[in-house]
């Protein structure tokens, strides 16, 4: 049985291949097209879904998709009405997409693919909490989504039990985390559906001045987490900004303008917003756990890759454990869809994993062979030293341990938006100097963004206040109290973003000004490679945590193929670059010139 799941038309268009349960492949649309967020109708990402599966369309028994289209619009058109005649430009402006494209997502399968079989549709909610559920270790769980609004639904919790889940309740539209989230996050001058992570990464440089008004002003929260916005304060609803004047006064300024300097108030706007969101995330889990009487919890949708607000419920919450879909966006949606076919739909039985989910790692996008990648090096006359697997341990530790920034380039692309060892920039968590090198130098991005530590499963306690696994850098935690640096009384008067460069911890690139770390913990199962390097670095240099962030620079998907990785290589100031069993160092490469910027016409198999 072969079921292929499509996400696409708002925001991270994805497809994925489920075959008799079991997860072939997933990828985004950006990772093939090179334009961050594609929400184009997901073409390559079938291509690739349908070669992982040796497969053609023709041969597929069902596609699902991660919405109901015409429900969607039902709701877009009743809230222009309750708001007209306010919205006209936007109005104007989005009923031509739906009329020629969105509304008619079946034809377009149709006609894209050839394909003449049962094309389902799930709800948006349905899909997350699928994806959360049938891709979890349990057997039974509660679930929570949330996230921006999928067709009418902001949020929801349920129950999932063998191969079937029930959503029991959920907050509707306009009343919504996700967007009153990203209403703050246009408000700190980023960009929305983007700049989320941004203002999370900005938050623990500033006091949470904002929360009470928060709180009083825009938000009625219940003690259960359910709550309705004050919509005098939004312009989401129906006009082409976030927010609206009122909500400008009513914090005393404007919106703050994109790439402008960044003022302590921004960081307390970030750090009130971020505060809100994880006192609603942690009152709706208790509810949760108080109506469902479960164990365990699954989590999906948009929210859920609110790290920060994830650990809190880990440490703080009632439930066992926790266990995050590591594509929790939209992305996600169309595993979710296809997986809610197999076992929901199709009622074919399930088997929790014992203990491992369903995701492999996460690791679940293209591949590239070592003849694939020496052909490419060779005709691009490419200087390279091939190691062997026994090699590239203890060279890549050494290299680490030289302080240099190293692009890694192995296995499979992982599917969601962090790098987890296939598509990784990786350096040396212990240096002073390595954050702002590679944030200014490498990743072209902003100072205040931290790092997060790869490190190795059994030693994740010695350095960091929890016990859990944390494969998918989806839990923020506190660096052990034995491993912080006192500061300094002339260090405590510090405030804003002359925080970054004080030493906080042996790890200090990788450990927040607030002694947090989002946390990816390393198996040998999953990834036994990079497993590898962590313990040869842990062995030679007593320390078994790295960084790692993802393979790319702002602006830009992860890297998918060699030519991205290379052209990304010569772009930056990285060292060196791995891929797969090839070695570049930088020194002996040639300037970029018009051959290299050729290299996307490079011929892919």
């Amino acid at each position: 049985m072969k079921i292929l799941g499509l996400s696409a038309f708002y925001h991270d268009s994805a497809a994925c291949l489920v075959q008799d349960g079991k997860i072939i492949a997933a990828v985004q649309e950006e990772r093939f097209t090179r334009k961050k967020h594609d929400a184009a109708f997901p073409e390559k990402s079938i291509q690739y879904c349908l070669k992982a599966g040796g497969i053609q369309a023709k041969d597929l028994d069902f596609v699902a998709f991660y919405e109901k289209p015409f429900v969607k619009f039902e709701r877009i058109l009743e809230s222009y009405l309750a708001f007209s005649p306010q919205g006209i430009a936007s109005f104007i402006k989005a009923i031509p997409l739906w009329i020629k494209q969105k509304l008619w997502v079946k034809e377009i399968i149709r006609e894209a693919l050839g394909f003449e079989g049962k094309i389902l549709f799930t709800e948006h909610h349905e899909s997350h909490a699928a994806s959360a559920f049938f891709a979890s270790p349990y057997s039974r769980a509660a679930l929570l989504t949330a996230d921006g609004v999928g067709e009418w639904a902001t949020a929801s919790y349920g129950i999932g039990s063998a191969n079937k889940l029930r959503l029991l309740a959920e907050i509707k539209f306009p009343h919504s985390l996700g967007l009153l989230y990203s209403a703050f996050t246009y408000y700190a001058g980023f960009k929305v559906n983007s700049g989320e992570y941004k203002l999370m990464g900005l938050a623990p440089y500033g006091e949470p001045k904002y929360k009470d008004l928060i709180l009083s002003e825009l938000m009625d929260l219940k003690e259960d987490g359910s709550f309705h916005l004050n919509l005098d304060y939004f312009d989401y609803c129906v006009g082409l900004r976030m927010i609206n004047k009122k909500f400008e006064r009513l914090f005393g300024a404007p919106a703050r303008k994109p790439e402008s300097r960044l003022t302590q108030r921004d960081m307390d706007i970030a750090r009130s917003i971020q505060a809100v969101t994880e006192e609603v995330m942690l009152r709706m889990s208790r509810h949760i756990y108080q109506a469902t009487g479960e164990e365990n919890l699954c989590l999906a949708g948009g929210v859920a890759l609110n790290c920060t607000a994830n650990g809190r419920i880990l440490r703080e919450g009632p439930f066992k454990s926790i266990w995050i879909q590591p594509a929790a966006g939209d992305a996600g949606g169309a595993l979710g869809a296809a997986l809610f076919v197999w076992y929901h739909y199709l009622d074919n039985p399930r088997k929790a994993e014992g203990g491992k989910d369903l995701m492999g790692g996460s690791y679940l996008g293209p591949s590239f062979d070592r003849d694939e990648i020496r052909s490419f090096l060779q005709t691009k006359n490419i200087p390279f030293r091939e190691l062997t697997e026994e090699e590239i341990p203890q060279t890549i530790a050494d290299l680490i341990a030289q302080e240099k920034v190293i692009g890694w380039f192995r296995g499979r692309l992982e599917f969601g938006p962090r790098a987890l060892g296939g598509r990784s920039i990786i350096g040396d968590a212990r240096s002073p100097q390595m954050q702002e090198t590679m944030n200014l130098k490498i990743k072209f991005r902003e100072s205040f963004r931290p790092f997060a530590p790869a490190v190795l499963r059994e030693k994740v306690s010695d350095y960091f206040e929890m016990t859990a696994e944390s494969p998918y850098m989806l839990l923020v935690a506190p660096v052990r109290k034995e491993m912080r640096r006192e500061m300094t009384e002339e260090e405590n008067r510090l405030f804003g973003l002359a925080k970054i460069n004080t030493l906080r911890s042996p790890i200090p690139a990788v450990t927040h000004v607030d002694y947090s770390a989002r946390i990816q913990t390393v198996d040998q199962e999953d990834n036994p490679l990079f497993y590898r390097v962590l313990s040869a670095f842990d062995q030679k240099y007593g320390c078994p945590v790295m960084i790692n962030t993802s393979f790319n620079v702002r602006g830009e998907p992860i890297v998918c193929a060699p030519e991205d990785a290379y052209l990304c290589f010569m772009r930056t100031n990285m060292d060196f670059l791995l891929l797969e069993n090839f070695l570049l160092e930088k020194t002996g490469q040639k300037p970029l010139g018009k051959e290299i910027r050729r290299l996307r016409e490079f011929e892919r198999d």
